[in-house]
């Protein structure tokens, strides 16, 4: 049984006695969810009851990682060891868990233990810290807005969980981790593809919005296609979000190359457009308007999303993804995570650097030596063609040699020789829109550090 429907059963249950008291009653209910939860994770996480009083009061629960339940046999346990993931506070489905997040005790536990999730069973608010070191609310999930309606819920559990069961596991989930530095890339590529997931689902929550009307006219005019039908609506939404969290992430990784670790903090708001690409400026505006789709809380998401990328150690990020080419080959862990079964349909599989450079380098030598093509690639008549080109590692790689070759030869106008080939001669198509997001920013960055920019178009041409 899914470990939400599990919950809100085993909650019923317990209430259908008449025997229950408010809170406490439904203790094990609760902790046998966030067990769950905390046995998708590694190191696993484990929830124990009635924490012990280390100058702060005794939490309902804290959330330990399995690496602190180790210790030699016949040893006594180390004294008043704290919950390395937090502690959790509960009270009755009828209080108010944002009133109660606001509390004196809640600010005494978060001053102890630096995170505390706050829940009422129905609803759950993250306690954690911003920038400054200052407490603050973070993420928030709701299963209903009042008694009534949860318990309503609970009764019909199966269909609740069908409903929200995936998000509230995942929520969870992201509590769990919501402290640790990240180094993994799978790790990254989980909590983007977590909180694209959740993005997704809001969008697709909502019938019409004119805000979604007008993205999809962009999206259809900048990529030349066309969303038809129930299918085509589907593959709108949840590429829509793919494209924008992936944006984030590729602006993420153009502020840690270039200016970021001066600026200390990462935020999509501003560093987003750096990007260049008209289409992603389109997507921020209108998640910022507040009559467009700042309603459906993707603002909120990003935010998320750049607490997160600011918690990642880059160092040891970048010594698997280098900088230079993390925005190409990181697409396909975070596609991976976000939607496996489109990218086992699509094909969207990693192509390892060495391979591209070997295979363009090929072509070329065939062009020179058996098509007798003195300039290889960057002669005027070859024109280049890749029908699925992603996120533009071969196409990147074809102007680099491209450039290579100009500058070997010598003569003005290199930059201006390599722009005519990129905008003449040069060619790919893409049926995903954030690779096309990825491989138009790849390509502009290389022709801006070239000295032939891309001049980039008003944003409100795509508006």
């Amino acid at each position: 049984m899914q470990p939400v429907e599990s919950y809100l059963k085993h909650l019923h249950e317990i209430r259908s006695t008449g025997g229950a008291v408010p809170e406490t009653s439904y203790y094990p209910a609760l902790s046998n969810l966030l067990d769950e939860v905390g046995r998708l994770l590694e190191p696993h996480v484990r929830c124990v009851s009635q924490v012990i009083n280390t100058g702060a009061g005794s939490p309902d629960f804290g959330l330990y990682t399995t690496v602190q339940f180790q210790m030699p046999k016949d040893t006594e346990p180390l004294p008043g060891q704290l919950p390395e993931r937090g502690v959790v506070e509960v009270k009755a489905v009828s209080d108010d868990s944002w009133v109660t997040a606001g509390g004196k005790q809640v600010s005494k536990y978060w001053g102890r233990y630096g995170q505390v999730l706050v829940t009422n069973y129905r609803d759950f608010v993250l306690i954690g810290q911003d920038e400054n070191s200052n407490p603050v609310k973070l993420e928030t999930f709701r299963i209903a807005d009042d008694k009534k309606s949860f318990w309503d819920k609970c009764v019909h559990h199966k269909k609740t969980a069908g409903e929200i069961g995936e998000r509230l596991v995942e929520y969870l989930r992201r509590v769990m981790m919501s402290a640790v530095r990240l180094k993994a890339p799978e790790d990254v590529a989980w909590f983007l593809a977590s909180y694209a997931r959740e993005a997704r689902g809001r969008i697709e929550a909502v019938a019409n919005l004119p805000g979604l009307t007008a993205l999809r006219a962009a999206l259809e005019n900048s990529l030349g296609l066309q969303f038809e039908g129930k299918e085509g609506e589907h593959f709108f939404r949840a590429t829509l979000v793919q494209t924008l969290f992936y944006g984030v992430f590729s602006a993420w990784v153009l502020w840690a190359r270039g200016q970021g670790q001066k600026e200390g903090r990462f935020d999509w708001r501003t560093a987003a457009w750096g990007l260049h690409v008209p289409m992603i400026g389109s997507l921020f505006e209108q998640i910022a308007t507040p009559h467009k789709l700042k309603p459906l809380g993707l603002d909120e998401l990003l935010d998320w999303t750049g607490g997160v990328l600011n918690r990642v150690e880059t160092g040891s990020f970048f010594n698997i993804f280098e900088q230079e080419h993390a925005v190409q080959y990181f697409y396909e862990p975070f596609l991976k995570a976000y939607d496996p079964e489109l990218r086992k349909q699509l094909g969207v599989w990693y192509t390892p650097r060495e391979i591209v450079k070997y295979q363009v380098a090929r072509v070329d030598r065939v062009l020179r030596e058996e098509l007798k093509l003195a300039e290889g690639l960057a002669d005027p008549s070859v024109y280049v063609l890749d029908p699925c080109c992603g996120t533009g590692a071969y196409l990147v790689e074809t102007l680099k040699k491209a450039s290579e070759i100009l500058k070997a030869k010598g003569g003005a106008l290199v930059a201006q020789k390599l722009k005519k080939m990129a905008t003449e001669r040069v060619f790919g198509f893409e049926l995903l829109p954030a690779p096309f997001v990825v491989s138009h920013l790849q390509l502009g960055l290389l022709l801006s550090a070239s000295g032939a920019p891309l001049q980039v178009p008003s944003v409100r041409q795509f508006i």
